[in-house]
């Protein structure tokens, strides 16, 4: 059983729906004890990292999902829910955030023609070792962004995928159990279905 973790804000229902219609096993976890009896979670986000966290911090969840995770369960962030596993965010000010990944998440600087945000499609270079998550799909392959902040990544041998938006910047990282994408795979057309199939046949 995948479970997505409803903490009052986010993308979830297309992302439920994206699960569901590949055939998996999913439901949503309304209640931080729920994280206990799911198989595999995924947190997803749409908004800033301070209304994220604190929706995670009065909902109860923090302490579960981290346990959950440092227990070895599959975990898969989207989006915001990559950014949120890092130290700190500077949306709206300077934010705490979950603290799996050492690093800063940071405001893109409009640059020549680019624009703030990112939206639309890019591609992913992989680095690393091969990673079953991304599993039968092509180096830079194209996925769809729709993000203002990126992630500072400062342990570069957890990143898994690199994107070019001005700057060269995480896009994806594989830590142990711990997967997490800047992307929508939800939005990602076959390429995202794929990562999505993927996660639950871990």
């Amino acid at each position: 059983m995948i479970g997505i973790i409803d903490y009052g804000a986010g993308n979830l229902r297309s992302v439920y729906n994206a699960f569901q219609y590949l055939g998996q096993n999913v439901c949503v976890c309304t209640k931080p004890d729920e994280l206990d009896y799911v198989d595999k979670i995924v947190l997803p986000g749409v908004g800033a990292s301070k209304d994220a966290m604190q929706g995670l911090r009065q909902n109860g969840f923090i302490e579960p999902l981290l346990r959950n995770i440092k227990e070895g369960k599959d975990f898969l962030g989207i989006c915001l829910g990559l950014q949120l596993l890092f130290n700190r965010s500077f949306e709206f000010g300077s934010n705490e955030c979950l603290g799996l990944l050492k690093g800063e998440v940071k405001l893109f600087k409009p640059l020549n023609e680019l624009k703030v945000p990112q939206i639309g499609w890019n591609t992913v270079k992989f680095i690393g070792a091969p990673c079953p998550v991304f599993k039968g799909i092509k180096d830079n392959s194209y996925f769809y962004f729709v993000h203002s902040y990126y992630c500072d990544n400062e342990e570069s041998k957890f990143t898994l995928g690199e994107t070019e938006y001005g700057i060269i910047y995480t896009s994806a990282i594989w830590k142990e159990n711990v997967y997490a994408v800047q992307f929508h795979p939800e939005r990602s057309q076959k390429n995202g279905l794929k990562i999505l199939t993927n996660f639950g046949g871990l």
